[in-house]
C-alpha cells in the first residue's frame, strides 16, 4: 500500500477532529509524520498524543520532514501564505474553510496553486457526512422527483466562543463560519445557484458581526431553497451540531431531523430510518457528526490524492460556494437580489 506521509499545521481547537481523522486511515495508506503551531505547547502536546514531529515554524517543517500532503487547520488570514509556501515546495495541501477573508483572496489562492501545478483541496466537509450522502443518494435515484424546494437549517445556542473566542472579534460571523458549509450543500443537492436573498440579525451583545442569517437563494433548475443558520438559538432541546434537512420534490418529499433520522414520503408512503454513521468515533457521542464528516473527507482527499485527481471541494469548486457568501453579505447590506460573480 502506498503510504501518504501527512503534516498537519494548526493544533487548536477543531484540528483535534483532523489529527484523529488521520490517525484514523493510517490503515488508507496514510501517515501522519509532523505537527506545526505558532504555539510550542499546542504543537508539543499533539505531537506526543499523536506520535509525530513537531515544529513552531511551517517552513522548518517543510524544510525537515519528507512530506506528501499538508493539512492546514488555521484562521483563515494565514491560508494565503500557508498555501503559497507548500505549493512553492511541491507539497500538496488541503486548506480548512473559508479559504480565506473574501472571495478576491480566495481566488488568487487557487490560481497560484494551478500555476505551481499544485494539488490543493478545501475541507468542506458538511457533505461528506454519512447523512448528507444518503440524502444525495436519494435524489440522484430519483426517489421524489425533480427538487423545487429545501430548507437546510443550523440553529443552535452552543457556546461557539468558548473554543474559538477570536469568532467574537471578526466582521463576517456566521455566513463566513457556519453558513459558508449549508450553502455548499444547497449547491451539492439543487445545482449551482442564479441569484440570492439574504437578511442578517445580531442578537448576542458583544460580538462584531452577524450571528443570524436568513438567505434564500434561486437556483439555476428553477429549484428554491432556504438556509438558515443561527449561533444564538433559543431552542430546547439543542440540536447542535446537526443539520437539518427538508427536501420537496415533484413526487415526494424528504426529510432529515434531529438524531440523524431520515424521512420519505412518497406516493402516500412513509419510510423512515436512522441514517447516520454505525461508527461511534473517538469522542463524545454529542460531537460524532462533525466529526466523522471530517473523518469521511479526509478519506476522499487522500483516496483523491493519491490518484492525482481533483476532490470534489477542489480549490476551484469552492469559489463557487464562495461566491455565494459574498453574494449574501452584499444582498444584506443592499436590500436587493444578487448574482453570484462566480460561476
Amino acid at each position: 500500500m502506498t503510504q501518504i506521509k501527512v503534516a498537519v499545521i494548526g493544533c487548536g481547537f477543531y484540528a483535534q477532529n483532523h489529527l484523529h481523522a488521520w490517525k484514523d486511515l493510517e490503515k488508507k495508506g496514510a501517515s501522519l509524520v509532523a505537527v506545526c503551531d505558532l504555539n510550542a505547547e499546542k504543537a508539543q502536546a499533539c505531537a506526543d498524543r499523536f506520535k509525530a514531529a513537531w515544529y513552531t515554524d511551517a517552513r522548518e517543517m517543510l524544510s525537515s520532514e519528507s512530506i506528501d500532503l499538508v493539512d492546514i487547520v488555521t484562521q483563515m488570514d494565514s491560508h494565503q501564505s500557508l498555501a503559497a509556501l507548500v505549493a512553492d515546495y511541491g507539497v500538496g495541501a488541503i486548506l480548512q474553510k473559508p479559504l480565506a477573508p473574501n472571495l478576491e483572496v480566495a481566488t488568487e489562492i487557487a490560481n497560484y496553486a494551478k500555476s505551481r501545478k499544485n494539488w490543493l483541496a478545501v475541507h468542506e466537509n458538511f457533505r461528506f457526512s454519512t447523512s448528507m450522502l444518503r440524502i444525495k443518494d436519494k435524489l440522484e435515484a430519483n426517489v421524489i422527483g425533480h427538487p423545487t424546494w429545501a430548507r437546510i437549517s443550523f440553529r443552535t445556542n452552543y457556546d461557539v466562543y468558548a473554543g474559538q473566542p477570536y469568532l467574537k472579534t471578526v466582521p463576517r460571523l456566521v455566513i463566513l463560519d457556519l453558513g459558508i458549509h449549508l450553502l455548499d450543500l444547497a449547491r451539492f443537492f439543487l445545482g449551482e445557484v442564479a441569484q440570492v436573498h439574504c437578511e442578517t440579525q445580531q442578537l448576542r451583545d458583544g460580538i462584531k458581526g452577524e450571528d443570524t442569517a436568513t438567505i434564500l437563494l434561486k437556483h439555476k433548475t428553477g429549484s428554491v431553497s432556504v438556509v438558515d443558520v443561527c449561533y444564538e438559538a433559543k431552542r430546547f432541546p439543542d440540536t447542535f451540531p446537526e443539520t437539518l434537512v427538508e427536501i420537496e420534490g415533484a413526487n415526494g418529499s424528504i426529510k432529515l431531523s434531529k438524531g440523524q433520522i431520515m424521512s420519505i414520503n412518497c406516493d402516500e408512503e412513509v419510510e423512515e430510518r436512522y441514517v447516520g454513521s454505525d461508527i461511534l468515533p473517538w469522542t463524545s457521542l454529542s460531537w460524532h457528526v462533525s466529526q466523522e464528516a471530517v473523518l469521511n473527507a479526509n478519506k476522499h482527499f487522500l483516496e483523491c490524492f493519491k490518484r492525482g485527481v481533483d476532490p470534489e471541494t477542489s480549490a476551484f469548486d469552492n469559489l463557487k460556494t464562495f461566491a455565494l457568501v459574498e453574494a449574501a453579505y452584499e444582498a444584506a447590506t443592499t436590500g436587493r437580489a444578487i448574482r453570484p460573480k462566480y460561476t
